[in-house]
Protein backbone atom coordinates (compact mmCIF):
# COMPACT_ATOMS: atom_id res chain seq x y z
CA UNK A 1 0.00 0.00 0.00
CA UNK A 2 1.14 3.71 -0.41
CA UNK A 3 0.21 5.74 2.04
CA UNK A 4 0.45 9.62 2.86
CA UNK A 5 0.39 11.33 6.27
CA UNK A 6 -0.92 14.41 6.22
CA UNK A 7 0.29 16.08 9.84
CA UNK A 8 3.27 13.44 9.91
CA UNK A 9 4.92 15.20 12.89
CA UNK A 10 2.55 14.35 15.18
CA UNK A 11 3.13 12.00 18.39
CA UNK A 12 0.91 8.91 17.64
CA UNK A 13 1.39 10.33 13.74
CA UNK A 14 5.02 9.32 13.18
CA UNK A 15 5.11 6.48 15.18
CA UNK A 16 2.08 4.83 12.90
CA UNK A 17 4.15 6.02 9.60
CA UNK A 18 6.95 4.15 10.95
CA UNK A 19 5.04 1.11 11.65
CA UNK A 20 3.58 0.96 8.55
CA UNK A 21 7.05 1.77 6.65
CA UNK A 22 8.48 -1.60 9.05
CA UNK A 23 5.59 -3.51 7.57
CA UNK A 24 6.21 -2.51 4.28
CA UNK A 25 3.70 0.26 3.10
CA UNK A 26 5.15 2.75 1.29
CA UNK A 27 4.84 5.87 3.38
CA UNK A 28 5.40 9.82 2.77
CA UNK A 29 3.99 12.77 4.81
CA UNK A 30 4.00 16.14 5.42
CA UNK A 31 3.36 19.31 8.19
CA UNK A 32 4.46 22.59 8.46
CA UNK A 33 6.30 22.19 11.64
CA UNK A 34 8.03 18.73 13.17
CA UNK A 35 9.76 18.92 15.97
CA UNK A 36 12.05 16.31 18.17
CA UNK A 37 11.79 13.00 19.50
CA UNK A 38 10.20 13.21 15.67
CA UNK A 39 12.07 14.54 13.56
CA UNK A 40 14.80 12.41 14.35
CA UNK A 41 12.86 9.23 14.53
CA UNK A 42 11.58 9.87 10.58
CA UNK A 43 14.77 11.24 9.86
CA UNK A 44 16.38 7.74 10.80
CA UNK A 45 13.79 5.93 8.49
CA UNK A 46 13.87 8.10 5.94
CA UNK A 47 10.82 9.74 6.22
CA UNK A 48 11.34 12.94 7.04
CA UNK A 49 9.65 15.39 4.46
CA UNK A 50 11.77 16.98 2.10
CA UNK A 51 10.26 20.21 2.71
CA UNK A 52 8.45 21.30 5.80
CA UNK A 53 5.20 22.91 4.66
CA UNK A 54 1.76 21.82 2.65
CA UNK A 55 2.09 20.80 -0.78
CA UNK A 56 -1.02 19.56 -2.91
CA UNK A 57 1.47 18.14 -5.00
CA UNK A 58 1.72 15.80 -2.51
CA UNK A 59 -1.79 14.25 -3.53
CA UNK A 60 -1.53 11.86 -6.61
CA UNK A 61 -3.92 9.25 -7.73
CA UNK A 62 -2.18 6.26 -6.75
CA UNK A 63 -2.07 7.12 -3.72
CA UNK A 64 -4.04 3.80 -1.51
CA UNK A 65 -5.23 5.71 2.16
CA UNK A 66 -4.70 9.15 3.54
CA UNK A 67 -4.05 9.33 6.87
CA UNK A 68 -5.06 12.81 8.63
CA UNK A 69 -3.51 13.98 11.80
CA UNK A 70 -6.02 16.64 14.25
CA UNK A 71 -2.51 19.47 13.73
CA UNK A 72 -3.79 20.07 10.64
CA UNK A 73 -6.80 22.06 9.28
CA UNK A 74 -9.90 21.24 7.72
CA UNK A 75 -8.95 23.83 5.10
CA UNK A 76 -5.89 22.24 4.47
CA UNK A 77 -5.06 22.02 0.58
CA UNK A 78 -3.64 18.47 0.96
CA UNK A 79 -6.87 17.63 2.40
CA UNK A 80 -8.70 19.48 0.17
CA UNK A 81 -7.16 17.67 -2.79
CA UNK A 82 -7.42 14.38 -1.75
CA UNK A 83 -11.29 14.77 -0.98
CA UNK A 84 -11.78 16.82 -4.92
CA UNK A 85 -9.81 12.95 -5.85
CA UNK A 86 -12.14 11.25 -3.40
CA UNK A 87 -9.48 9.31 -1.79
CA UNK A 88 -9.85 7.29 0.88
CA UNK A 89 -8.88 9.48 4.54
CA UNK A 90 -8.54 7.78 7.47
CA UNK A 91 -8.19 9.42 10.74
CA UNK A 92 -5.37 7.12 13.05
CA UNK A 93 -7.55 5.73 14.98
CA UNK A 94 -9.87 5.11 11.92
CA UNK A 95 -6.83 3.36 10.14
CA UNK A 96 -6.14 1.65 13.48
CA UNK A 97 -9.53 -0.10 13.94
CA UNK A 98 -9.24 -1.15 10.33
CA UNK A 99 -6.10 -3.11 10.98
CA UNK A 100 -7.59 -4.41 14.33
CA UNK A 101 -10.56 -5.36 12.84
CA UNK A 102 -10.00 -9.29 13.66
CA UNK A 103 -7.76 -8.73 17.12
CA UNK A 104 -8.96 -8.53 20.68
CA UNK A 105 -8.82 -4.96 21.41
CA UNK A 106 -7.90 -4.13 24.35
CA UNK A 107 -8.73 -0.14 25.03
CA UNK A 108 -7.72 1.65 28.23
CA UNK A 109 -9.68 4.97 28.63
CA UNK A 110 -9.62 7.73 31.64
CA UNK A 111 -8.49 11.26 32.22
CA UNK A 112 -5.07 10.07 34.01
CA UNK A 113 -3.45 7.14 34.18
CA UNK A 114 -4.07 5.24 30.97
CA UNK A 115 -0.76 5.84 29.31
CA UNK A 116 0.58 4.55 32.47
CA UNK A 117 -1.46 1.41 32.59
CA UNK A 118 -1.07 0.44 29.12
CA UNK A 119 3.08 0.60 29.55
CA UNK A 120 2.17 -2.02 32.28
CA UNK A 121 0.19 -3.98 30.37
CA UNK A 122 2.99 -4.11 27.64
CA UNK A 123 5.70 -4.73 29.89
CA UNK A 124 4.24 -7.99 31.21
CA UNK A 125 2.32 -9.50 27.72
CA UNK A 126 6.34 -8.74 26.83
CA UNK A 127 7.84 -10.40 29.91
CA UNK A 128 5.39 -13.40 29.32
CA UNK A 129 6.65 -13.32 25.58
CA UNK A 130 2.62 -12.67 24.03
CA UNK A 131 2.61 -10.96 21.31
CA UNK A 132 0.87 -8.24 20.63
CA UNK A 133 0.05 -5.20 18.76
CA UNK A 134 0.02 -1.64 20.60
CA UNK A 135 -0.48 1.94 20.34
CA UNK A 136 0.64 3.82 23.60
CA UNK A 137 1.08 7.25 24.11
CA UNK A 138 5.24 7.42 25.88
CA UNK A 139 8.50 6.11 25.03
CA UNK A 140 8.75 2.47 26.85
CA UNK A 141 11.86 0.99 27.49
CA UNK A 142 12.24 -2.05 25.72
CA UNK A 143 10.06 -0.57 22.76
CA UNK A 144 11.51 0.85 19.88
CA UNK A 145 8.51 3.46 18.51
CA UNK A 146 4.98 3.53 20.18
CA UNK A 147 2.88 1.76 17.41
CA UNK A 148 3.08 -1.61 16.53
CA UNK A 149 0.95 -3.44 13.65
CA UNK A 150 1.40 -6.95 12.74
CA UNK A 151 -0.98 -9.74 10.88
CA UNK A 152 0.37 -12.27 13.07
CA UNK A 153 -0.67 -10.94 16.59
CA UNK A 154 -3.80 -11.64 18.53
CA UNK A 155 -4.45 -8.79 20.20
CA UNK A 156 -3.92 -5.30 20.07
CA UNK A 157 -3.56 -3.07 22.92
CA UNK A 158 -4.57 0.76 22.33
CA UNK A 159 -4.62 3.74 24.63
CA UNK A 160 -7.52 5.16 24.44
CA UNK A 161 -7.27 9.27 24.43
CA UNK A 162 -10.72 10.99 24.78
CA UNK A 163 -9.83 13.96 22.46
CA UNK A 164 -11.21 14.45 18.85
CA UNK A 165 -10.68 11.84 16.13
CA UNK A 166 -9.34 14.77 13.36
CA UNK A 167 -9.92 18.38 11.95
CA UNK A 168 -13.29 16.10 9.74
CA UNK A 169 -14.26 13.72 12.45
CA UNK A 170 -15.12 15.49 16.00
CA UNK A 171 -15.93 12.02 17.76
CA UNK A 172 -13.28 11.47 20.64
CA UNK A 173 -10.92 8.70 19.12
CA UNK A 174 -11.49 5.98 22.05
CA UNK A 175 -14.84 6.14 20.79
CA UNK A 176 -13.87 4.25 17.60
CA UNK A 177 -11.80 1.48 18.49
CA UNK A 178 -15.03 -0.94 19.91
CA UNK A 179 -12.54 -2.67 22.80
CA UNK A 180 -13.67 -6.55 23.83
CA UNK A 181 -11.55 -5.45 27.09
CA UNK A 182 -11.92 -1.51 28.05
CA UNK A 183 -10.75 -0.29 31.12
CA UNK A 184 -11.61 3.70 32.78
CA UNK A 185 -8.97 5.29 34.87
CA UNK A 186 -10.67 7.87 36.20
CA UNK A 187 -13.02 10.94 35.24
CA UNK A 188 -11.85 14.75 35.53
CA UNK A 189 -13.05 17.15 33.54
CA UNK A 190 -10.01 18.33 30.94
CA UNK A 191 -10.16 19.27 26.85
CA UNK A 192 -12.57 22.15 28.11
CA UNK A 193 -11.66 23.83 24.31
CA UNK A 194 -13.86 20.59 22.91
CA UNK A 195 -16.02 19.56 25.89
CA UNK A 196 -17.26 22.99 27.35
CA UNK A 197 -19.40 21.29 30.78
CA UNK A 198 -18.13 18.46 32.62
CA UNK A 199 -21.64 17.00 31.14
CA UNK A 200 -20.59 16.83 28.10
CA UNK A 201 -17.25 15.39 28.96
CA UNK A 202 -18.43 12.56 31.30
CA UNK A 203 -20.99 11.44 28.33
CA UNK A 204 -18.01 10.69 26.18
CA UNK A 205 -16.99 7.88 28.55
CA UNK A 206 -20.57 6.70 28.51
CA UNK A 207 -20.58 6.41 24.82
CA UNK A 208 -17.12 4.80 25.05
CA UNK A 209 -18.86 2.20 27.20
CA UNK A 210 -21.60 1.53 24.80
CA UNK A 211 -18.89 1.05 21.90
CA UNK A 212 -17.51 -2.28 24.03
CA UNK A 213 -18.16 -5.38 22.31
CA UNK A 214 -21.13 -7.60 23.62
CA UNK A 215 -19.79 -10.27 26.02
CA UNK A 216 -16.83 -8.28 27.07
CA UNK A 217 -15.24 -6.75 29.80
CA UNK A 218 -15.17 -3.30 31.67
CA UNK A 219 -12.70 -2.95 34.10
CA UNK A 220 -12.97 0.34 36.15
CA UNK A 221 -11.77 1.88 39.22
CA UNK A 222 -14.57 2.25 41.69
CA UNK A 223 -12.18 4.74 44.31
CA UNK A 224 -13.75 7.39 41.19
CA UNK A 225 -16.94 8.07 42.01
CA UNK A 226 -17.42 9.54 38.46
CA UNK A 227 -16.03 6.43 36.68
CA UNK A 228 -18.33 4.10 39.38
CA UNK A 229 -21.76 5.35 38.42
CA UNK A 230 -20.97 5.17 34.63
CA UNK A 231 -20.02 2.09 34.81
CA UNK A 232 -22.77 1.41 36.58
CA UNK A 233 -24.81 2.27 34.23
CA UNK A 234 -22.91 0.61 31.39
CA UNK A 235 -24.63 -1.50 28.76
CA UNK A 236 -26.17 -4.88 30.29
CA UNK A 237 -24.41 -8.50 28.55
CA UNK A 238 -20.83 -6.83 29.55
CA UNK A 239 -18.82 -8.21 32.82
CA UNK A 240 -18.06 -5.73 34.75
CA UNK A 241 -14.89 -5.81 37.49
CA UNK A 242 -14.15 -2.90 39.77
CA UNK A 243 -10.80 -2.35 41.32
CA UNK A 244 -9.13 -0.08 44.20
CA UNK A 245 -5.33 0.77 45.88
CA UNK A 246 -4.05 -2.95 45.82
CA UNK A 247 -2.72 -4.00 49.01
CA UNK A 248 0.88 -2.70 49.99
CA UNK A 249 3.03 -1.66 52.38
CA UNK A 250 5.82 1.03 52.51
CA UNK A 251 9.04 0.40 53.58
CA UNK A 252 12.53 2.43 53.40
CA UNK A 253 11.13 3.76 50.20
CA UNK A 254 10.62 0.68 48.71
CA UNK A 255 6.76 -0.13 48.26
CA UNK A 256 5.81 -4.12 47.94
CA UNK A 257 2.72 -5.79 47.05
CA UNK A 258 1.14 -8.26 49.52
CA UNK A 259 -1.56 -10.64 47.63
CA UNK A 260 -2.40 -13.88 48.30
CA UNK A 261 -0.11 -14.08 51.28
CA UNK A 262 3.08 -13.21 48.92
CA UNK A 263 5.04 -10.41 48.28
CA UNK A 264 5.91 -8.63 45.36
CA UNK A 265 8.46 -5.53 45.46
CA UNK A 266 7.96 -3.17 42.83
CA UNK A 267 10.12 0.00 41.51
CA UNK A 268 7.00 2.27 41.28
CA UNK A 269 4.53 4.18 43.79
CA UNK A 270 2.22 6.02 45.23
CA UNK A 271 -1.48 5.28 45.40
CA UNK A 272 -2.39 6.15 41.56
CA UNK A 273 0.03 3.91 40.38
CA UNK A 274 -1.03 0.91 42.75
CA UNK A 275 -4.53 1.32 41.47
CA UNK A 276 -2.71 1.24 37.77
CA UNK A 277 -1.39 -1.43 38.88
CA UNK A 278 -4.45 -3.26 39.65
CA UNK A 279 -6.40 -2.40 36.89
CA UNK A 280 -3.50 -3.49 34.50
CA UNK A 281 -3.55 -6.71 36.38
CA UNK A 282 -7.31 -7.48 35.63
CA UNK A 283 -6.75 -6.48 32.32
CA UNK A 284 -4.04 -8.97 32.22
CA UNK A 285 -6.56 -11.31 34.01
CA UNK A 286 -8.91 -11.44 31.12
CA UNK A 287 -6.30 -12.56 28.83
CA UNK A 288 -5.05 -15.40 30.99
CA UNK A 289 -2.07 -14.24 32.66
CA UNK A 290 -1.96 -15.50 36.10
CA UNK A 291 -2.15 -13.10 39.34
CA UNK A 292 1.69 -14.04 40.26
CA UNK A 293 2.94 -14.01 36.68
CA UNK A 294 1.27 -10.38 36.34
CA UNK A 295 3.04 -9.47 39.83
CA UNK A 296 6.68 -11.08 39.44
CA UNK A 297 6.28 -9.49 35.81
CA UNK A 298 5.71 -6.22 37.34
CA UNK A 299 8.35 -5.65 39.64
CA UNK A 300 10.94 -4.70 37.35
CA UNK A 301 8.30 -1.81 35.58
CA UNK A 302 10.25 1.53 36.12
CA UNK A 303 7.13 3.19 34.17
CA UNK A 304 6.40 4.86 31.16
CA UNK A 305 8.82 8.48 30.05
CA UNK A 306 7.94 11.45 32.22
CA UNK A 307 5.45 9.28 34.63
CA UNK A 308 6.94 10.23 37.85
CA UNK A 309 10.34 9.35 36.23
CA UNK A 310 13.52 9.67 38.12
CA UNK A 311 15.99 11.91 36.74
CA UNK A 312 18.90 11.86 39.47
CA UNK A 313 19.03 10.85 42.92
CA UNK A 314 21.57 10.47 45.62
CA UNK A 315 21.34 9.33 49.65
CA UNK A 316 18.69 12.32 50.70
CA UNK A 317 17.61 14.26 47.36
CA UNK A 318 15.71 12.75 44.50
CA UNK A 319 14.69 15.12 41.10
CA UNK A 320 11.17 13.61 39.16
CA UNK A 321 9.59 15.00 36.07
CA UNK A 322 5.99 14.57 35.45
CA UNK A 323 3.55 14.69 32.91
CA UNK A 324 1.13 16.20 35.39
CA UNK A 325 -0.51 19.51 34.19
CA UNK A 326 -4.58 18.81 34.63
CA UNK A 327 -5.80 19.40 38.85
CA UNK A 328 -6.44 15.35 39.43
CA UNK A 329 -2.65 14.55 37.79
CA UNK A 330 -1.24 17.54 40.55
CA UNK A 331 -3.02 16.05 43.66
CA UNK A 332 -1.95 12.28 42.94
CA UNK A 333 1.41 12.81 41.87
CA UNK A 334 2.20 14.95 44.77
CA UNK A 335 0.59 12.65 46.74
CA UNK A 336 2.55 10.34 45.44
CA UNK A 337 5.97 11.23 46.79
CA UNK A 338 4.92 12.95 50.08
CA UNK A 339 3.39 9.21 51.16
CA UNK A 340 6.77 7.61 49.60
CA UNK A 341 8.98 9.85 50.95
CA UNK A 342 7.15 11.48 53.91
CA UNK A 343 10.35 12.37 56.02
CA UNK A 344 10.97 14.75 52.97
CA UNK A 345 10.46 18.16 52.27
CA UNK A 346 8.92 18.50 48.62
CA UNK A 347 9.80 21.24 46.31
CA UNK A 348 6.82 21.07 43.23
CA UNK A 349 6.90 22.95 40.40
CA UNK A 350 4.39 22.69 37.82
CA UNK A 351 3.37 24.53 34.33
CA UNK A 352 0.26 25.89 32.86
CA UNK A 353 0.88 24.86 29.33
CA UNK A 354 -2.44 23.28 27.71
CA UNK A 355 -5.75 24.74 26.09
CA UNK A 356 -7.66 23.80 29.39
CA UNK A 357 -5.01 24.72 31.74
CA UNK A 358 -4.44 28.24 30.56
CA UNK A 359 -8.20 29.41 30.34
CA UNK A 360 -9.04 31.46 32.87
CA UNK A 361 -12.54 29.57 33.54
CA UNK A 362 -10.97 26.43 34.13
CA UNK A 363 -8.29 27.60 36.51
CA UNK A 364 -10.88 27.60 39.31
CA UNK A 365 -10.05 24.24 39.05
CA UNK A 366 -6.74 24.22 40.37
CA UNK A 367 -7.65 24.68 44.16
CA UNK A 368 -5.76 22.95 46.39
CA UNK A 369 -4.12 20.91 43.79
CA UNK A 370 -0.67 21.77 45.06
CA UNK A 371 -1.51 21.85 48.85
CA UNK A 372 0.75 18.80 49.80
CA UNK A 373 3.66 20.39 48.69
CA UNK A 374 6.00 22.00 51.33
CA UNK A 375 6.53 24.58 48.52
CA UNK A 376 4.99 25.62 45.58
CA UNK A 377 5.75 27.32 41.96
CA UNK A 378 3.14 27.85 39.01
CA UNK A 379 5.00 28.90 35.72
CA UNK A 380 3.02 30.11 32.77
CA UNK A 381 4.13 31.97 29.88
CA UNK A 382 2.42 34.63 28.24
CA UNK A 383 3.92 34.64 25.12
CA UNK A 384 2.00 30.60 24.67
CA UNK A 385 -1.19 32.19 25.73
CA UNK A 386 -0.99 34.93 22.91
CA UNK A 387 -0.05 31.52 20.70
CA UNK A 388 -2.64 29.96 21.38
CA UNK A 389 -5.34 32.74 20.82
CA UNK A 390 -6.54 32.79 24.20
CA UNK A 391 -7.58 35.82 26.57
CA UNK A 392 -4.84 36.89 28.49
CA UNK A 393 -4.55 35.90 32.18
CA UNK A 394 -2.24 37.43 35.30
CA UNK A 395 -0.34 35.73 37.87
CA UNK A 396 -2.60 37.52 40.14
CA UNK A 397 -5.44 35.27 38.61
CA UNK A 398 -3.06 32.32 38.71
CA UNK A 399 -1.96 32.71 42.20
CA UNK A 400 -6.27 33.32 43.17
CA UNK A 401 -6.87 30.03 41.24
CA UNK A 402 -4.60 28.01 43.57
CA UNK A 403 -5.91 29.19 46.96
CA UNK A 404 -2.55 28.85 48.89
CA UNK A 405 -1.22 32.16 50.31
CA UNK A 406 2.72 30.98 49.98
CA UNK A 407 2.41 29.64 46.18
CA UNK A 408 5.17 31.64 43.76
CA UNK A 409 3.50 32.45 40.26
CA UNK A 410 6.35 32.70 37.83
CA UNK A 411 5.97 34.30 34.15
CA UNK A 412 10.01 33.76 32.90
CA UNK A 413 11.72 30.52 33.06
CA UNK A 414 14.57 31.54 35.08
CA UNK A 415 12.55 32.95 37.85
CA UNK A 416 11.69 29.19 38.33
CA UNK A 417 15.29 27.55 38.43
CA UNK A 418 16.06 30.68 40.83
CA UNK A 419 13.23 29.87 42.97
CA UNK A 420 13.93 26.44 42.96
CA UNK A 421 17.81 26.92 43.60
CA UNK A 422 16.76 29.08 46.84
CA UNK A 423 15.82 26.05 48.74
CA UNK A 424 18.60 24.36 50.53
CA UNK A 425 19.03 20.74 49.05
CA UNK A 426 19.18 18.46 52.04
CA UNK A 427 16.55 15.79 52.48
CA UNK A 428 14.49 16.97 50.30
CA UNK A 429 12.77 16.35 46.60
CA UNK A 430 12.09 18.33 43.36
CA UNK A 431 8.95 17.17 41.30
CA UNK A 432 8.68 19.35 38.01
CA UNK A 433 5.42 19.02 36.27
CA UNK A 434 4.28 19.85 32.89
CA UNK A 435 3.20 18.47 29.56
CA UNK A 436 5.75 20.65 28.01
CA UNK A 437 9.48 21.43 29.26
CA UNK A 438 9.04 25.12 31.22
CA UNK A 439 9.85 26.72 28.01
CA UNK A 440 13.84 24.68 27.36
CA UNK A 441 14.69 24.24 31.24
CA UNK A 442 16.79 21.07 30.96
CA UNK A 443 15.65 19.00 33.88
CA UNK A 444 19.13 16.80 33.60
CA UNK A 445 21.15 19.92 33.85
CA UNK A 446 18.86 21.70 36.78
CA UNK A 447 19.33 18.23 38.88
CA UNK A 448 23.62 17.87 38.02
CA UNK A 449 23.70 21.58 39.82
CA UNK A 450 21.31 20.51 42.43
CA UNK A 451 22.55 17.47 43.43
Amino acid sequence: MKVHFIAIGGSAMHNLAIALHKKGYKVSGSDDEIFDPAKSKLEKYGLLPKEIGWNKDNITKDLDAIILGMHAKNDNPELIKAQEMNLKIFSYPEFLYEMSKDKERIVIGGSHGKTTITAMILHVMNKMNIDTDYMVGAQLEGFEVMVKISEKAKYIVLEGDEYLTSPIDLRPKFHLYKPNIALISGIAWDHINVFPTFEIYVNQFKIFCQKIEEGGSLIYCMEDQNVKEVAQNARQYIKKLPYNIIPHRIENGITTIIWKGKEYPISIFGNHNLMNLYGAMLVCQEIGISNDDFLNSIGSFTGASKRLELVKKNGNVAIYKDFAHSPSKLKATISALKDQYPQRKLVAAMELHTFSSLTKEFLLQYKGAMDKADYAIVYFNPHTIAHKRLPAITPDEVYTSFGRKDIKVCTDSNEVIKAIKENKWENSNLLMMSSGNFDGISFEKLADELI
